[in-house]
């Protein structure tokens, strides 16, 4: 066979075929979701909002029958002159109708009569199809097969509200399997700028989606995950249906008339437990699937008392179509997401001429923008660019909920709080981490055996120094004094001071983990009852106020363990001097610091053979994963510790084992291989260089003293 042989393929016949085949597919689609439908079923209508399933088959028909085979079919009969009537639903320019809230009076004709109506159009649908299709009719059917689509989401929506009704429950499908737990929900970061939103010219979309446009979007977070049932009882829980101060005024009051105390379709059952109408019926409420069947109301109260707000629609699309694997997960497929911005027309946007020009632009008022899609939403419906629109009362659709929230990053602002410091240290070169987030819970229990190691010489030669120098430290503390310690733990050494002073009456011990500080706290009052202790959980390195009790006193300062150490030179420079301001004129302060040795001695004290030290350097990555919903794996990072001697610091490092990327907050970090985290230092001061330090702070160095080999050095510094 020759190329002269092959059959000529003419395009306009595939072309032809393609479409008659779509069309097909669509209308098979509508009869499907209606078979497992009664007649009586097809024909009840629940409320004014909702339209019979019958009269959906026969609309969509009436629209194919109107706009195609009408003005385009030669010799076409229309089917039954009265439909046009009947099943027109809102196109003024095509004639009158019957009124939406009556549809439900219309039980002829009947629903067979309404099957026979859809196979006499379909029928003629076929012969259009088989010849030439202008760019006229292929636009036209394509609006008609997304119209299609739109109505058979309609037809589940519909139904389930009107199966709500039913003191039976009835299901419409068979019971779903529940929901995985979804994770911790985390916040994406997006730069926003000059961004184009809506269609492009090529491809359908309806006419509100268009035309493109420029929009300016500030940086904006937005959550990676819907709301979740969970969450929202959580919500209620907290009394979020009662308090007026989280609701729009309109909303409030229609909340108030509506008697809205859960989502739509829910119900308490007596044994306190939530279930929810669904197409399978009443079931009960899965905390980890999407909250679903929320008015915007509803949607724009819990995100005033979750502290975040709704997206904009702008926002929502910029996420959805981020590149890079950045773009939030269930963005389709479980929830249309309310968003802030009111339906009104893109610039530049004018309707079609005709009726069909009617279809979007007369309803931009008045409502409210929904993306994304949800679980009734056909296959292949969905697109970042679709826009949805309901007034913000509604709730029988599968309407939800996608937190957003102001970015905050770009700020000129120091780092505030643990979240900020973890990803301003993880953005730098190289990374870094706080050593501070060592001492939650774990990492306070893990220091307390490090202490205990035989490696350790530190706890052990600093401990022997104060029992041996307490009463002369005792000899210089005032009657009535506050004993303020720095980084407390477990006040493992603070009782060898309260042993040797008893005129101090109050023991603030400052922390940053609350755990630690509450033990400690109340073993000391168990074996110290004329002790007044007064904890106080905060980060001694930020401006903190006067602890309870201490006010008036004469104040003693306690830092010891050598935690001076974990700051650079200059660091420790101003910890002392704001030591200093914060305990006042006349203050002594009692601080250790080991002192610079045999690196053979320093380095197994940061890397024990039994790894307690791996243990503890590796948990400020689990204290990330729980509190800010890292995914750290800490067995993918090796401990190291390394002793630079130019610095006189030994170094704690986190070395990655493989190439990955870590979410932190908002944050992917990317992490190369054999790339280290540095989690603290360890400086090993001479004493005269340490006095310096403490001198130019503004201290005068009353005493000092210093141990045998393994040397560590205590001082008292007067204010």
């Amino acid at each position: 066979m020759t190329p002269d042989d092959l059959p000529v393929i003419d395009m306009a016949d595939v072309e032809a075929s393609a479409a008659a085949e779509r069309y097909r597919r669509v209308r098979r689609r509508t009869e499907a979701l209606a078979a497992p439908l009664s007649p009586e079923d097809q024909a009840a209508q629940s409320m004014p909002d909702a339209s019979p399933t019958k009269w959906h088959r026969a609309h969509t028909t009436w629209f194919f029958e109107t706009f195609l085979l009408v003005p385009f079919l030669p010799g076409y009969a229309v089917h039954d002159r009265d439909y046009g009537y009947l099943f027109n639903s809102y196109y003024e320019a095509v004639g009158p109708r019957q009124p939406r809230p009556e549809r439900g009076l219309l039980t002829r004709p009947s629903t067979p009569a309404i099957g026979a109506y859809r196979a006499h159009v379909d029928a003629a649908m076929e012969r259009l199809l088989v010849g030439p299709l202008t760019a006229e009719i292929s636009e036209r059917l394509e609006l008609g097969l997304a119209h299609e689509e739109q109505h058979q989401e309609l037809i589940l929506m519909d139904i389930l509200h009107l199966f709500a009704q039913s003191p039976l429950s009835p299901a419409y499908q068979s019971a779903a399997a529940g929901r995985a737990d979804p994770g911790a929900q985390r916040f994406h970061r997006f730069e926003g700028g000059v961004v184009e939103i809506g269609a492009e010219k090529a491809g359908f979309a309806f006419d509100n989606e268009r035309p493109r446009h420029r929009v300016y979007v500030a940086p904006f977070r937005l959550s990676d995950r819907l709301v979740t049932n969970g969450e929202w009882i959580a919500f209620i829980d907290a009394g979020g249906y009662q308090r007026v101060d989280l609701w729009l005024s309109e909303g409030w009051t229609r909340a108030r008339e509506e008697g809205w105390t859960a989502p739509a379709y829910w119900r308490r059952e007596e044994d306190r437990t939530w279930t929810a109408m669904s197409l399978q019926g009443r079931r009960p409420v899965d905390p980890n699937a999407p909250v679903v069947h929320v008015s915007y109301y509803e949607a724009a109260a819990f995100a005033a008392w979750a502290g975040r707000r709704l997206p904009t629609e702008a926002e929502w699309e910029v996420a959805a179509t981020a590149p890079g694997g950045m773009a939030p997960r269930q963005l389709y497929g479980a929830a249309w997401q309310w968003t802030s911005s009111a339906y009104a027309p893109y610039p530049g946007f004018k309707p079609g001429p005709g009726a069909l020009g009617e279809y979007n632009g007369k309803f931009m008022v008045n409502q409210m923008v929904l993306r994304g899609g949800c679980q009734a939403t056909p296959p292949g419906h969905s697109r970042a660019t679709y826009r949805n629109f309901f007034h913000p009362d509604r709730r029988w659709m599968f309407a939800g909920v996608r937190l957003a929230d102001d970015d905050g990053l770009d700020e000129a602002t120091p780092a505030s709080s643990f979240l900020d410091e973890v990803v301003a240290g993880l953005s730098a070169t190289p990374k870094t981490l706080p050593a501070k987030y060592f001492y939650d819970a774990e990492g306070s229990r893990l220091f307390e055996q490090i202490c205990a190691l035989p490696e350790y010489y530190l706890t052990r030669t600093e401990t022997a120094l104060l029992r041996e120098i307490a009463p002369e430290i005792a000899a210089c503390i005032p009657g009535d004094a506050a004993l303020v310690e720095f980084g407390s733990g477990a006040s493992t050494k603070t009782r060898i001071l309260l042993d040797a002073a008893p005129q101090v009456s109050v023991y603030a011990p400052i922390d940053i983990s609350p755990t630690a500080l509450d033990a400690a706290a109340a073993s000391l009052r168990a074996d110290y009852p004329n002790l007044t202790v007064a904890p106080l959980v905060g980060d001694f390195t930020k401006a903190l106020s006067a602890p309870e009790g201490a006010r008036g006193r004469p104040i003693v300062g306690f830092f010891p363990g050598s935690t001076i150490g974990n700051f650079s030179p200059d660091e420790a420079e101003v910890l002392l001097r704001q030591a200093r301001e914060w305990l006042g004129e006349g203050a002594i302060f009692v601080i250790g610091a080991d002192v610079a040795k045999d690196p053979g001695v320093l380095i197994p004290a940061y890397d024990d053979a039994r790894g307690v030290t791996a243990a503890f350097n590796r948990n400020i990555l689990v204290h990330i994963n729980r509190e800010l919903g890292g995914s750290f794996d800490p067995e993918a990072f090796a401990h190291r510790a390394v002793w630079n001697a130019e610095e006189s610091r030994i170094e704690m490092h986190l070395e990655s084992v493989r190439d990955k990327i870590v979410m932190v907050g908002d944050r992917g970090v990317r992490f190369a291989k054999g790339e280290t985290i540095h989690t603290e230092n360890s400086y090993k001061y001479r004493p005269e260089a340490f006095e310096a330090i403490a001198g130019r702070a503004g201290w005068t160095v009353a005493r000092r003293w210093v141990s045998p080999d393994p040397a560590f050095a205590v001082y008292m510094l007067a204010a």
